[in-house]
């Protein structure tokens, strides 16, 4: 997106809200084939009144695929049960921690795509375009985005002027979450830049508790570190030129984005397990980890989106009590906010495939999950009272006061082989990095040779 005066405002806005917030609390057709719609004034799971029009689709049945596993599986599960209630149909939800297109494509080639996939990354949905896996968006799921969603938002989820996808999930990845008692015990309040919080995590350490919980195990956590020091410290006209590959991953930016990374990855001392540790860390158990243990937890922070939330709610701290958030610190002039989402995406042409689109496009499908928590809507006619609480509320009313002046995840923009798949590309390269942050020179090296083959078509 063009990069604007009010981009980077905006971007301040949306780190001062999520400051405050935190701070202060502890219809349309269905598709070819599909029956005509009935009007549901019936009221759904989370107790609000029906807003779309949905077609009745008795026994027909519709498989979605996406990486959602525990918690979110679980609110992702409601929101598919409210669909089969208000249409009859009968869907099967299938999680995956395949890299998606190959799991996509490997049903395809065995004659048995999924219906509905929800994919991570903006070069996801394009190349899925490209391979002619995806199909356009319908009526109805066009109308609510016209209803629902910014610009912006709608545009994300198009391909060359075509709509394919429904962005239903957001998230803010610019946070980072901490055990206030750890907090306290140490003396310490909420760092506002880079050096304050290398600081901040010294004094811990000092205190007898480790600072950082990292789950390197998973790539994209790393991305995300990247990202946040890049857009900050680079600034958001090199952000989307690298994110475009429009600069290559030698860059001097990069170099020094790196650098600035190295000063906590080359600590070991400051991140639960060391960095073997940490490599062998999942994102869940690193955000539950910090919140368990009573006074002596494993760690005293973890980075990463408001959807952490949803794994806090598997111990027993508090949001806003004894677990609260703060800003991504700014490394450069500003605090850096980088956005991701989840886009659904019909690869069949069923009826119930562009039902299901038109439903997680509506103010219903988005409520269900909010009120279970770990969720934020881009949806604007979405009522933020269906939040449950104020962090996430006045965080899910900064991201839709953004408008369009947002930055969205970097990897999640590029080639699925180079920004997205486990043991690869990215994800790899800066695994290497928090196993040997002194080869910065190196890891460039093969972060650029990586990019270059995938921007090709590989």
């Amino acid at each position: 997106m063009r990069t604007t005066l009010r981009t980077r405002r905006a971007a301040m806005a949306i780190a001062a809200a999520c400051a405050l917030a935190l701070a202060g609390c502890g219809g349309g057709d269905g598709g070819k084939g599909g029956s005509e719609p009935a009007k549901d004034t019936t009221k759904d799971a989370t107790g609000g009144a029906a807003t779309v029009q949905l077609p009745r689709l008795d026994g027909q049945q519709v498989q979605v695929v996406a990486v959602w596993t525990g918690p979110e599986q679980q609110a992702f599960t409601k929101v598919l049960d409210e669909f089969e209630k208000r249409t009859g149909a009968q869907v099967a939800y299938v999680p995956t921690q395949d890299a998606m297109l190959n799991y996509i494509g490997t049903k395809i080639a065995g004659g048995a795509p999924p219906d509905v996939a929800m994919l991570q990354q903006v070069g996801a949905l394009q190349q899925a375009v490209e391979r002619k896996w995806a199909k356009p968006a319908g009526a109805g799921a066009k109308e609510q985005l016209a209803k629902n969603y910014s610009k912006g938002w709608q545009d994300l989820g198009a391909v060359n002027g075509t709509q394919y996808g429904v962005y239903f999930k957001a998230a803010n990845k610019s946070l980072i979450w901490y055990n206030t008692a750890v907090f306290e015990n140490a003396g310490v309040s909420e760092p506002k830049t880079w050096k304050d919080l290398l600081s901040t995590a010294e004094t811990i350490s000092a205190s007898g508790v480790t600072p950082f919980s990292i789950g390197g195990a998973d790539g994209w956590t790393l991305t995300d570190w990247f990202e946040n020091i890049y857009l900050s410290q680079a600034g958001p006209e090199k952000y989307d030129q690298l994110a475009k590959h429009r600069i290559k991953w030698t860059d001097p930016s990069v170099t020094k984005a790196l650098t600035t990374l190295a000063e906590l990855f080359g600590k070991p001392n400051l991140i639960a397990g060391g960095a073997a540790g940490a490599l062998q860390t999942e994102f869940p158990a690193s955000v539950t980890q910090t919140f368990t243990g009573g006074d002596e937890p494993k760690a005293a922070m973890v980075f990463e989106g408001d959807f952490v939330a949803i794994n806090i709610a598997q111990t027993d701290a508090e949001i806003g009590k004894d677990a609260k958030a703060f800003p991504f610190p700014a490394v450069g002039a500003e605090p850096p906010v980088v956005t991701g989402g989840d886009v659904a995406v019909a690869l069949t042409d069923k009826p119930a495939s562009q039902a299901l689109l038109t439903f997680l496009a509506s103010p219903d499908a988005a409520r269900v999950w909010a009120a279970e928590g770990g969720f934020i809507s881009p949806n604007k006619s979405m009522d933020v009272a269906a939040y449950p609480n104020d962090v996430q509320r006045d965080i899910g009313k900064a991201l839709i006061a953004a408008g369009d002046d947002f930055r969205f995840d970097m990897s999640d923009q590029m080639p699925q082989s180079f920004g997205g798949t486990p043991g690869k590309g990215e994800w790899k390269a800066l695994q290497d990095f928090l196993k040997n942050p002194k080869d910065i020179a190196g890891v460039q090296q093969r972060l650029e040779a990586d990019a270059a083959k995938a921007f090709k078509g590989d």
